[in-house]
This record gives structure tokens, C-alpha cells and sequence, in this order.
């Protein structure tokens, strides 16, 4: 039996796939930027057979890629150009919700269901699965937990990280560690699923989790604010924290980012005219009673706000169709800015109170290196977690391999000043194969060295989702 039909018969033949069209899809990250052809893509139906795929790889020396819905934008996903030989383990088809449990307010859930079938899951059983983001319905719980994904509600319930309560997790020497408990105290030793949760599949494959659910939100109000600047956008942020409400999302978007989505948007209607503003906040507020008057909340933050020059205009959502609209444009504006230009993208993180610096840090100093760039600046005002690019200047004649390539220290100079204010260079992507340069650069050596020494104990011979993370 040759290697292949030892895998092909661990999944069966028809889902072992090694032609070049089936196998194309598997072997670019979602932007293109990575390219990397595995020698086979297995997609393994329970937990059991992706264990024995993975023993039957370390008998034959294969390296192993975990995939999910392959939304990563690290290239966290494909294995990597002139790597070593290796398959790609997509975990689509575990895609199973095997409890939920309304009254315990948790869910079990497989690696491959898609993050916005679960959210729908919870909310049929009367519970919210309160993260989001934009690719939610095509990004996979697996995924979602290897890179501990944040999204627009970090600021209320936190990343991935902190919904997880227990994992199941093929290792790799193809053991299962089965500590799915839904919990809350557990003070047992080391709380090992934190090992494997922003891992990216290098510890080990993450195949179920058991995550939290929070209650049903029944009352929901959501805004689009002009701001003068973002240390306005800053302090309105307080006011809403001790509004009494629960502020669920809270972003902060520059007037070149809305003008791209309304130029570029498919369907899109802006709540206030672009260019009225520098700076525009959306803001939602939730409730899990119908009782709170959450309107009145709304209405009153923001007179304060207007009253103490921190709001110049805004657009209250009288509808649910037009509370969508708001979100709709922020999830859409990744899509409008890649049609609008080439550009050179960051994700980093600031202490909340340092995002008024870092943003204006930023924008000094790139318009000092590349004066005729545009700087984007949007994101998760929140939980500091604020998104730079840098977009060609208007009439530049090249492609976006031409524009990366003259804007090649952009990413750097932003991590550094993130850092610098006490922030991080990756927020909520992951590392992957793009971020690796700055783990040297900018990781503390005793942290590299406890995470090789992880790496070695686990994975000695480095088969799991080689050329990642690590430097």
C-alpha cells in the first residue's frame, strides 16, 4: 500500500483529494500572498480518523496543515513555498454542534462548523454566541480558536480565548487529550487548552471546543457618531461605558475609510454625508431585558457628547434594517479598500487610553516617510485594537506587489510604535507565516525560548503546521 492509499483509506478515497484543481483551492491563503502545494488534502469525518491520519503521517514523515474556512489573512492555513513535504488536514467536515445546554449556557461544538451556524444555534436555543466579525459565516470554530479571533464585541466579551471552557485536541503523536468540561472552576494544575488556543495548529489540531453562551440580547441600539478627532471618540467612549448599558461595539473609522466603502460598497447607504468629519464611531448598546430604556441611553450619551464637543453629528438607527446598514458597512469595508487601491496593511493593539497617540504617532510619521501614501485607520476603538494601511498615493501606475514592495517598512514602523506605547503587533490575526519577522524582532527572547520549548515537548519533530509562529 503506497502512502497516499494508507491516507486515502483513514478518510476514504473520496475525500482524499490529490488532483491539481481540487487541491488548488488549499494551497493560496485567502489574499493571495502565500502559495504553498501540499501533496494531498484530507478531510477526515470524526475525531478518531483525523487522530489516524495524523499516525499515519508521522509514520510516513509527512508534515500536517490544519485548514478551516482558510479566512486567515497571516497565511497561517497553507503550507509554505519550498516547505517540507506535507498534506493539508481541512477539518470541514467535523461540523457537527454536539450539545447546547441553554440552562448551563454553553455549547459543544466541532472544529468545522462555520462560526455563524453556532451563533444561529445559540440564538434557536434562546442564547446568544456573542463573537463577531465580518467572515463569521464562512470562518470555522477551528480557526477561530487558532488564532484566537477577536472581532467587533472583544470589548464586551473578549476574544476567542476567553468563551473557550474545554477542548478536545488530536496531539501529535495522534493521542486525543479529551478535556471538553464545561466548567468554570477548574483549579486542577495548568489550564492546558490555553496552549493549544492562538497555537495555529502547531501544538496540536483542535477538533471541539466547549464554549460559553451569553443571554439573548432583547434590546439593541446602535448609532453612527461624527467625531472630531480620535481622543473625542476616547472620551464619548467613557461616557457610554458608565451610561449603565452594555456598549458591545465601539469602532472607530476615518473619513478616507467610509469614503472608500461608499464609493466601493455594493448596496451601502451612509448614515451622515462623508466628509462632514475626520473621524465617524459607530456605537451599539445592548440590553437582556426589554425593560431598559436603552434608547434614552443612547439619546442621552450622545447630547452629553455633542454638549462637551466630543460629537459633532449623529445618525441614530430608528429601524432594524438601518441598524444593520451601520454594521454592514464596517463588515463590508475590507472588500471596498482592497478594490480601491493597493495597499500595505497592520494589526496592531494599544492600551485603550493610547489610541488617540498611536494613531496620531502614525499618521505623522507616515506621511513623513511616504507623503503622498494615504493612511486608513479603522478599527476596534474598543479594546484598542485600531487597523493602519497605508494605500498607494492617487495615480500610482503599479500593482500591489509594485506598492508592498515600496511601502516594504510600513508594517514595521507601525508594529514598533504599537509597541513602543505598550501595545502589540498582532491583535487579532494571528501570526501565521506574515507576523514571523516580528516575533524576532519584537517578542521577548524568554518568550520565544518557553514557546520553542513547548514546540519541542509536544511536537519534536516539527511536523505540525510548519514555518509558522515561530521565527
Amino acid at each position: 500500500m503506497s502512502p497516499f492509499d494508507s491516507l486515502a483509506d483513514a478518510v476514504g478515497p473520496a475525500h482524499c483529494l490529490r488532483a491539481p484543481e481540487d487541491v488548488a483551492p488549499y494551497a493560496t491563503d485567502w489574499r493571495g500572498a502565500y502559495n504553498g502545494t501540499p501533496l494531498a488534502v484530507l478531510k477526515p469525518n470524526t475525531t478518531e480518523q483525523v487522530a489516524e491520519v495524523v499516525r499515519r503521517c508521522a509514520a510516513q514523515g509527512l508534515a500536517i496543515v490544519p485548514a478551516g474556512g482558510r479566512t486567515g489573512l497571516c497565511g497561517g492555513a497553507v503550507p509554505p513555498a519550498n516547505g517540507p513535504a506535507s498534506v493539508v488536514l481541512s477539518l470541514e467536515r467535523l461540523n457537527r454542534i454536539r450539545s447546547i445546554d441553554p440552562r448551563d449556557f454553553s455549547v459543544v461544538a466541532e472544529a468545522g462548523c462555520v462560526v455563524q451556524n453556532v451563533q444561529q444555534a445559540a440564538a434557536d436555543a434562546g442564547r446568544l454566541f456573542p463573537i463577531q466579525w465580518g467572515a463569521q459565516g464562512t470562518a470555522q470554530v477551528g480557526g477561530m480558536l487558532s488564532t484566537n479571533a477577536g472581532g467587533i464585541r472583544t470589548l464586551r466579551w473578549g476574544n476567542a480565548r476567553e468563551l473557550v471552557l474545554g477542548l478536545e485536541v488530536v496531539l501529535p503523536d495522534g493521542r486525543i487529550l479529551d478535556d471538553l468540561r464545561r466548567v468554570r472552576k477548574d483549579n486542577s494544575g495548568y489550564a492546558l487548552r490555553h496552549l493549544f488556543i492562538g497555537g495555529e495548529g502547531t501544538l496540536g489540531i483542535i477538533t471541539a471546543a466547549a464554549m460559553r453562551l451569553a443571554p439573548a440580547l432583547k434590546r439593541v441600539e446602535s448609532a453612527y457618531v461624527a467625531v472630531p478627532s480620535p481622543d473625542a471618540a476616547l472620551s464619548m467612549l467613557g461616557r457610554f461605558l458608565e451610561s449603565g448599558a452594555e456598549v458591545i461595539g465601539y469602532e472607530l473609522c476615518g473619513d478616507f475609510c467610509m469614503a472608500m466603502a461608499e464609493k466601493h460598497g455594493v448596496g451601502l447607504r451612509m448614515p451622515l454625508p462623508v466628509g462632514t468629519a475626520p473621524w465617524y464611531v459607530m456605537v451599539e448598546i445592548a440590553a437582556a431585558h426589554e425593560s431598559v430604556p436603552l434608547r434614552q441611553m443612547m439619546e442621552d450619551t450622545l447630547g452629553d457628547a455633542m454638549e462637551a464637543g466630543e460629537a459633532l453629528d449623529a445618525a441614530i438607527a430608528d429601524s432594524e434594517a438601518q441598524r444593520r446598514m451601520i454594521w454592514k458597512i464596517r463588515e463590508d469595508y475590507p472588500d471596498c479598500s482592497r478594490r480601491d487601491s493597493p495597499a500595505v496593511g497592520t494589526d496592531t493593539s494599544v492600551p485603550v487610553s493610547a489610541v488617540p497617540e498611536f494613531v496620531n504617532t502614525a499618521e505623522r510619521e507616515l506621511k513623513a516617510r511616504w507623503p503622498g501614501g494615504r493612511m486608513a485607520a479603522i478599527g476596534h476603538a474598543g479594546d484598542g485594537n485600531i487597523h493602519l494601511s497605508l494605500h498607494a498615493p492617487l495615480g500610482f501606475a503599479g500593482d500591489r506587489a509594485a506598492w508592498v514592495a515600496e511601502a516594504a517598512e510600513m508594517e514595521p514602523l507601525v508594529n514598533a510604535i504599537a509597541v513602543s506605547l505598550g501595545g502589540s503587533f498582532s491583535a487579532e490575526h494571528g501570526i501565521g507565516q506574515s507576523k514571523r519577522h516580528a516575533m524576532a524582532t519584537h517578542k521577548s527572547p524568554i518568550a520565544l525560548e518557553l514557546m520553542r520549548v513547548l514546540k519541542t515537548a509536544l511536537d519534536p519533530d516539527g511536523r505540525m503546521n510548519p514555518g509558522k509562529i515561530l521565527p
